[in-house]
């Protein structure tokens, strides 16, 4: 056994010959890319692709496959230059009888061990979504049957996010994922939290404690693959690996999840979309105090405290450390030339974040950017929280 770092969600913005496939990610989030940028710079051992279903990219994964520079393998994932283990996926916005049978739509995750896999379930969604070669279209179905469509083909679905306010079960659907799965609900057996919350937060919600947790990017750009990421114990870096892990079978586990402070994420708070301020109220709050207008959008912070059925986090036994952890774009006054004075010197950035020393940061980049990374990577920065969409704000002052 030994130790990997995961990033199980990380988008396509291009296809190779510039189709478009996720509108609001880089054009220069390829396949070939984030496989080069995961082995030479991050550092990651596991990376989901999570636009894989469109048929462009299948044609890309196919392409990349004849450079020779990767290959499948039996136990499912390519293997990229004998460092990266690609996941093959694909991100499903499902439609779902929400609170009030009110519409709700909501995000999942979905891996396949193979390319012929993939490619099945690529065939059969194209019935119900209208656009297959585009990234997290509306499809007509709800997640509970979206898993048993992923289960005919190999796969595993993990719901995405699962507490923001407008793709999310929590976060736009329900109060509780079981009232959605129903008797397939024993089916999910591992969740992603999200940028604006972490593992105190969702083991407030009782359902939640058998699940596995995992917290993931959600990269839009190559900059922020791996901001957040899992440590995982596996014996080799597969598909079957790491649903073995998902699952704590045989010894696999995740160990670790290493995360922004949910107060940095986008949706951390309640925002007034009248008076564009973040509501940080002791309890949650459909009316803004500022300007008395209920156009609000509940943050993840609020819902949870609305729907939570604990009154203090209690989590299991056997849950893995929740680590915050900023990544070094986020650090003030860490810019590009700097971050590439670090890579030269020491490789990757998990290298950066979890192998060398506060003196051999300082002896590349100075006394204060060095000490200004260690606070922030030791959870010693102060944080103003985020809300309505912008992330919350870092000082390296402690």
């Amino acid at each position: 056994m030994y130790e990997i770092f995961a990033d199980l969600h990380v988008h396509i913005g291009r296809s190779e010959n510039n189709k478009p496939i996720k509108i609001t990610a880089a054009r220069s989030l390829n396949f070939a890319n984030i496989a080069k940028e995961c082995a030479d710079r991050k550092g990651i051992n596991v990376v989901g692709i999570i636009d894989c279903a469109s048929p462009y990219v299948i044609e890309d994964i196919e392409n990349f496959l004849k450079t020779g520079e990767a290959y499948e393998i039996e136990d499912g994932g390519i293997i990229y230059k004998d460092k990266v283990c690609i996941l093959l996926g694909s991100e499903v916005e499902t439609s779902e009888v929400g609170r009030g049978s009110k519409c709700g739509a909501a995000h999942n995750v979905c891996f396949f061990p193979h390319l012929k896999d993939i490619k099945g379930f690529s065939n059969e969604m194209s019935r119900h979504i209208k656009n297959i070669t585009l990234s997290t279209q509306r499809s007509d179905i709800s997640g509970y049957e979206l898993i048993d469509i992923v289960e005919k083909y190999n796969g595993i679905l993990i719901p995405a996010h699962i507490f923001t306010p407008f793709k999310s079960y929590y976060g736009n659907c329900t109060d509780r994922l079981k009232d959605i799965f129903k008797e397939k609900y024993n089916k999910i057996f591992a969740v992603e939290l999200g940028l604006s919350s972490d593992t105190y937060l969702a083991d407030t919600i009782s359902e939640l404690e058998e699940k596995t947790f995992v917290t993931n990017s959600d990269a839009h750009s190559l900059p922020k693959i791996a901001r957040e990421y899992n440590k995982i114990q596996v014996e080799d870096i597969s598909f079957k690996e790491i649903v073995k892990a998902l699952k704590n079978e045989d010894g696999r586990k995740v160990i670790s999840n290493y995360g922004l402070d949910p107060k940095l994420g986008k949706y951390h708070r309640t925002f007034c979309d009248n008076c564009n301020s973040t509501i940080e109220t002791k309890e949650p709050v459909s009316i803004c105090p500022k300007c008395g207008s209920n156009k609000v959008t509940f943050g993840v912070f609020d819902r949870i405290e609305l729907i939570k059925d604990k009154n203090e986090t209690k989590s299991p036994k056997n849950r893995p450390e929740y680590i915050y952890q900023i990544p070094l774009q986020f650090i003030p006054g860490v810019g590009g030339k700097t971050i590439e004075k670090l890579l030269d010197t020491f490789e990757t950035e998990m290298n950066i974040l979890h192998k060398i020393t506060k003196d051999d940061i300082e002896s590349i980049v100075g006394e204060k950017i060095a000490t200004n990374i260690v606070n922030a990577i030791e959870g010693k920065a102060k944080i103003e929280s985020g809300g309505g969409g912008n992330y919350g704000r870092i000082s390296t002052k402690k």
